[in-house]
C-alpha cells in the first residue's frame, strides 16, 4: 500500500553534496505551500552499488557515525544499501525536526532507480526538490524532461529567495507557468521580474505587457523587462546577476527537439550556468 501523501513537497535525497540544501529548500516550500514533505530515497541499482559517501551531509546534533562506517567499503551489499538509506532518511527527518518544521514529514524508501521513483510521485505531488549533482546514471536534464511536476533544483547551499526571475518566451509552457504563478502561494511573497529575451517588436511588447498585467492582477509585486539578445542564457544570467535575483524560473525544455539539436537547449545551458535555485515548470 502506498504511503505517498497527495500534494506533497518531495525532497530527493539521492545527492550527497546537496542533502542539507534540498531539505532547507523543501522546508521553505512546504511552509509556503502548506504541504507535507516526503523524504525520498531510492536504493541504487546493482550496477550502482559502489558506496556513496553520505557522511557529513547533514549538520545535526547526533552522535550517530554509522553513515561514515558505510563508506569504509568500496561496495555495499543490498542489505547494507537499504540500511544506509534507512539511516539517511532517519537523519533527514531529525534535521527537519531540529529546525522546528511545522508541517508533516514522512519517508519514502524506494527500492528502484530514481527515475522510476520520480515517476511514482510525479502526478500526486506539488513540487519536487532535487540537488544539482546526482549519483544516478540518469542526467538531471533527463529527469526534468520526463517530469509532469514542477521541479526546484538547488545547489550546495539554499538561501530563501526574496526575488525571482521568470523567463517568459510567449510559448505555451510559459503561459501555463504564468497561470500557475498567479495561483501558487510558493512565490506570492516574492518580487517577480518577468523578463523576455527577443526582438523589440510590438508583438513581443504586447505579450510581455499582458503577462505582467496578469501577475499584477493576481496581487504579485513584479517588474518587466525585454532584452534584445541572440543568446538567451547569457542575457538571463546577466540580468539575474545584475539585479541580485535569488531564484530563476523557466519552462522546462520548451523548444522543439529539432531546435535543441541545431542550437542546443536553453534549459540545459541554464542548468549549468545559474548558481541559484532554479524552478522548472513541465512542458505541455
Amino acid at each position: 500500500m502506498s504511503n505517498l501523501k497527495p500534494d506533497s513537497v518531495i525532497a530527493c535525497l539521492d545527492c550527497p553534496d546537496h542533502v542539507q540544501a534540498v531539505l532547507d529548500a523543501s522546508m521553505w516550500a512546504s511552509v509556503r505551500l502548506q504541504a507535507p514533505i516526503g523524504l525520498l530515497y531510492s536504493v541504487p541499482s546493482l550496477q550502482q552499488k559502489a558506496a556513496v559517501n553520505y557522511s557529513g551531509c547533514l549538520n545535526i546534533d547526533d552522535e550517530n557515525t554509522l553513515l561514515e562506517q558505510f563508506t569504509s567499503h568500496e561496495h555495499l551489499s543490498n542489505s547494507e544499501l537499504k540500511a544506509q538509506g534507512k539511516l539517511l532518511l532517519h537523519q533527514a527527518a531529525a534535521y527537519c525536526e531540529q529546525h522546528r518544521h511545522k508541517r508533516q514529514v514522512y519517508t519514502l524508501h524506494r527500492h528502484e532507480p530514481l527515475i522510476e521513483s520520480l515517476d511514482y510521485v510525479d502526478a500526486k505531488s506539488q513540487l519536487v526538490v532535487i540537488g544539482h549533482h546526482l549519483t544516478c546514471k540518469a542526467t538531471l536534464s533527463g529527469l526534468v524532461r520526463l517530469s509532469q511536476c514542477p521541479i526546484l533544483v538547488t545547489h550546495t547551499t539554499f538561501l530563501p529567495p526574496t526575488t525571482a526571475l521568470f523567463a517568459f518566451d510567449n510559448r505555451a509552457t510559459a503561459h501555463k507557468m504564468l497561470n500557475w504563478l498567479c495561483k501558487t502561494p510558493l512565490v506570492r511573497a516574492l518580487t517577480i521580474h518577468i523578463v523576455m529575451v527577443g526582438k523589440d517588436t510590438s508583438h513581443n511588447c504586447d505579450a510581455l505587457r499582458e503577462a505582467y498585467a496578469k501577475l499584477k492582477q493576481a496581487g504579485i509585486n513584479c517588474k518587466r523587462c525585454l532584452i534584445e539578445s541572440r543568446d538567451v542564457t547569457a542575457a538571463l544570467i546577466h540580468y539575474q546577476n545584475e539585479h541580485h535575483i535569488g531564484l530563476l524560473m523557466t519552462g522546462a525544455f520548451g523548444q522543439s527537439r529539432l531546435r535543441e539539436l541545431l542550437q542546443g537547449s536553453d534549459t540545459k545551458k541554464l542548468l549549468s550556468s545559474t548558481k541559484t535555485p532554479y524552478l522548472l515548470f513541465p512542458k505541455d
